[in-house]
């Protein structure tokens, strides 16, 4: 998305004041080269093409350090931090819930949720995804 604010203030605007917004989101910039690594090598070989295929691919040709490769991409693609949009829905929401967890195994075929949560704990590889779910904030009563 190209304007988070436009995005958050869009849908807080179509929720009723009980209203509860969820979020799975992809904390790309958690995407460090120690789990980018662990992620290309279970990888099917001759399966379709997916996102991380491309990844790998794109990295390879580049000639680029992982880190400046994965910034140049995700500002490319006008990615914007899950810190950024977390701060967002703050603004917006009293949160309920916020988790970290698996991202990446459903493009790895032999790689199952658990086992990447494994690999998390275990400090292999960062964990990629964003889990919130917050409350319609309520509007503050004006002091008397």
């Amino acid at each position: 998305m190209s304007d988070p604010t436009l995005v958050v203030d869009r849908i807080r605007s179509h929720l009723t004041a009980a209203g509860l917004i969820v979020v799975v989101e992809w904390a790309w910039e958690e995407f460090d080269e120690p789990t980018a690594r662990w992620c290309f090598r279970r990888l099917a070989s001759g399966a379709d093409a997916g996102w991380l295929h491309r990844r790998r691919d794109e990295w390879a040709t580049s000639g680029q350090e992982w880190g400046a490769y994965l910034r140049a991409w995700a500002e490319k693609e006008h990615l914007h931090t899950a810190e950024a949009l977390l701060r967002l829905l703050e603004q917006s929401f009293d949160r309920q819930h916020l988790a970290h967890g698996p991202y990446f195994f459903p493009e790895l075929p032999a790689t199952s949720a658990e086992d990447e949560r494994a690999a998390i704990d275990a400090g292999q590889i960062r964990a990629a995804r964003i889990d919130y779910a917050g409350m319609v904030r309520q509007a503050q009563a004006a002091p008397a």
